[in-house]
């Protein structure tokens, strides 16, 4: 892996009137492998940029935000659903020229990648899996009672809401994590200040109330899996709270020549683990595209 720092762009695209900002590497290599980023909840493209730091100067690394997330704006009237957030992302795809990619998914990042995938499995050539759930016993009792919350109910607007304020934000980032003192405390701030934005709330009550059809789309991602076997390499934390250790496992049913590493820690293992996962990225893409 090169120590090299890559030259990082920081741009944005129009698409149907969404305004899609995304960082990309630049390396040296013209026609270098791409890494597509897909982040979650509640963070934005930001949480990968150590990531792009490590890998950035042998791939070209591309990390957008979704929209109701980081820099990237939508139009009055933009519906949030993950079906119109994977759709976003498939123009982007589009518009970037991008016919080969290794996909890494995460948290969120995860029903969009795989509703991607489920419509262009060609171009799918990896899948870097981060505690990014597709399985029933990957949901632990907590986040099936959160994910499955009924609009309606007073009582469930009000606990999702109490998940978008600072204190909710930070312990994402340190349930699980054996030395807080390992997590940059910037991560949670950058999301609790996106999260305040005029409208930004509101977005992620839509989507974390659609939930549900992503749980009800586990079974075609199943057998997309089984069908198309991308070489896959999964990474952990085995101690986050929502997406439990049983949905990592879960993975291999399925993907039987998948690699897997778990670690001890949290929802965001690369905040801790950085310097054991960027090597195995790296050497698992450099195997992919040999």
């Amino acid at each position: 892996m090169s120590s090299l720092f890559p030259r990082v762009a920081y741009r944005h695209v129009e698409l149907d009137g969404v305004r899609v900002f995304f960082r990309e590497s630049r390396p040296a290599q013209a026609d270098a492998p791409v890494l597509l980023l897909l982040h979650g909840f509640p963070s934005g493209s930001h949480q990968f940029l150590r990531l792009i730091d490590a890998l950035g100067s042998r791939y070209r690394v591309i990390a957008p935000d979704l929209p109701g997330f980081g820099h990237t704006g939508v139009p009055e009237g933009f519906v949030y659903s993950f079906d119109g957030l994977s759709g976003v992302v498939e123009s982007f795809v589009q518009h970037m020229g991008l016919s080969r990619f290794a996909l890494y998914v995460f948290d969120f990042g995860a029903p969009v990648g795989f509703r991607i995938a489920e419509r262009h499995p060609e171009w799918i050539a990896g899948l870097v899996i981060q505690n990014g759930n597709a399985y029933e016993e990957g949901l632990s009792e907590a986040a099936r009672a959160l994910l499955t919350l009924d609009p309606a109910d007073p009582a469930a607007v009000q606990t999702l809401q109490d998940l978008l304020t600072l204190p909710g934000t930070r312990s994402q980032y340190e349930t699980g994590v054996a030395d807080p003192g390992l997590i940059a405390p910037d991560g949670w701030t950058l999301d609790q200040h996106f999260l305040e934005l005029p409208g930004r709330k509101d977005a992620q009550l839509s989507l974390l109330f659609d939930y549900h059809t992503n749980i009800t789309s586990y079974g075609r991602w199943q057998e997309w899996l089984r069908r198309y076997a991308p070489p896959t390499l999964i990474v952990w934390g085995r101690n986050d709270t929502f997406f439990i250790e049983p949905g990592a496992r879960a993975y291999l049913r399925d993907l039987p020549g998948a690699e897997l590493h778990l670690f001890d820690t949290g929802h965001f293992a690369l905040e801790t683990h950085l310097t054991e996962i960027a090597p195995l990225i790296d050497g698992f893409l450099d195997r992919s595209w040999s």
